[in-house]
């Protein structure tokens, strides 16, 4: 098999869940926020009535989520393809 078949099969698999791995972020994000500021909503960064402090930590965490769901969604899309191609996707 050549090295290109495992890329090449990524690179749908790999666009497919990164939307789910976004889907799955925002849903963690708004239930950890919930739990975390006791507030049912996130601070929009154009909320004139949030503070500086809890708009910029509610970025922090939803960027460190997002990251974290992210990484896991993709090591276990180029987990899959090599099982299917016997390849790793570069």
């Amino acid at each position: 098999m050549s090295r290109g078949i495992g890329k090449a099969a990524y690179k749908p698999v790999g666009v497919l869940m990164g939307i789910a791995a976004g889907t799955v972020a925002g849903v963690i994000f708004r239930q950890v926020w919930k739990v975390t500021a006791g507030d049912g909503e996130a601070p929009s960064a154009t909320d004139e009535d949030r503070r500086w402090g809890e708009i910029l930590a509610a970025a922090a965490l939803q960027g460190a989520i997002f990251a974290v769901v992210r990484a896991a969604v993709d090591r276990g899309g180029a987990i899959g393809v090599r099982r299917l191609t016997g390849r790793w996707p570069d």
